[in-house]
Parts: structure tokens; sequence; C-alpha cells
């Protein structure tokens, strides 16, 4: 991967990380809930679901999209249900405690993470794709395949962790129930619109 083919690359990806989607608002809401090192537990799940996307992309997940649109559009569908399921616990899934307690174990926030990316439509946009375009067909595909993997698992951790140390100073200044209600549930509110978007440009792309 050329360099300024890399800093291109780098550059979008970035953009997607800070770009506030189903992923940053799952991250923020258990920032908010439990704290900056919680909420890295799902910040590393969505990262390792990332690492599976750029594996399918680089076998040619974009073409069997085009080769078999109906299945695309019942996973499209399916990753839309769970995330309105996610949205629903995050909007209103229980009590709102300001008092921060025992997070839930790291494995569960962990799976959250990785079921969330991996039906997250905006992760078939990016990788299924724009990712494929990076890539050149004429060099050696496991080094660009690594390289990817690098800069979109840094991409991706930088954003999350900014927008996580970002929720958690803030619920610690503001320490009122009726703010943080209404936090959570436009936060669950985003996740649900942005995974709409992102399954209407595809729809849009392919005509399905």
């Amino acid at each position: 991967m050329e360099f300024w083919v890399w800093a291109n690359f780098t550059l979008l990806f970035l953009a997607g990380g800070l770009t506030p989607g189903p992923a940053v608002m799952l991250v923020t809401t258990a920032s908010i809930r439990y704290g900056f090192w919680p909420s890295m537990a799902p910040a590393t799940g969505i990262c390792v679901a990332n690492l599976g996307w750029i594996a399918l992309a680089a076998s040619g997940v974009a073409v069997l999209a085009k080769a078999l649109p109906e299945a695309f559009l019942i996973f499209k569908l399916a990753g839309i249900a769970f995330i309105v399921w996610l949205a629903w616990k995050t909007g209103f899934g229980g009590r709102v405690d300001l008092l921060r307690h025992e997070p839930p174990p790291r494995r569960k926030l962990f799976v959250h993470g990785v079921g969330l990316q991996l039906a997250n439509p905006n992760a078939l946009v990016y990788f299924g794709g724009l990712l494929p375009t990076y890539f050149n067909p004429d060099r050696d595909l496991i080094p660009q395949v690594l390289i990817s993997m690098i800069t979109v698992t840094a991409c991706e951790m930088l954003g999350l962790a900014i927008y996580a140390a970002g929720a958690d100073a803030l619920a610690r200044r503001f320490q009122s129930e009726v703010f943080a209600r209404w936090f959570f549930r436009i936060a669950a509110l985003a996740m649900v619109v942005s995974a709409s978007v992102a399954v209407y440009l595809t729809w849009v792309a392919t005509g399905r």
C-alpha cells in the first residue's frame, strides 16, 4: 500500500471513528454508566469485529454482496433488529442510577461490542464498499490487509476513547438524573438512525 493511499485510507477511517454512530453511542453510554475503563471492553469488542470485517473485505465480500443481494438484505435487516434491541436496552433498559456500581462482567460488555459491530450496517458500508477499493490487486494482499487492520484498529480505538473520556467527564460534571435519562434515549435514537441511514445508502448504491 503506497504511502499516499495509506494516508487517504487513514483519514477516511479516522473520520469514521470520530463520527457518532451505533458503536460510538454504545461506548459512550457504557462510559457514563460504568466509567472510562469498563467502556473500553465494548470498544475492544468493536475493534475485534472490525478485524473480521477486514478479512471479509479482503476475501471479496463486496462481490458476494452483489451476487447474493437477497442474502445481504436479510443480513442488513437482522443487523437493524439487533441494533434496535441494543438501543432499547440503552435508552429504556432500566432505571437511571447516577451512582456508579460494579459494571457487568467485562466479557458481557465485550460481546455486546462484537455483536453490535458485526451487525452494524455502517461497517458494511465502510468495509464492504470502501475498503476493497484501497487494495492493490497487483501486490501481495497479506501486507495490505495487516496494514489495514492496524490502521483501522488505531483509528477506531482513538475515536472511541475520545468519546468515552468525554462521556466520563460529562457524567462526573452533570449529576442530573433527567439529563442522564434523556442522554441515553437520544443516544439510542442516534444508534438506530445511523444504522438506518447506512442501510438506505447501501440500498441506493446497489438498488436493493
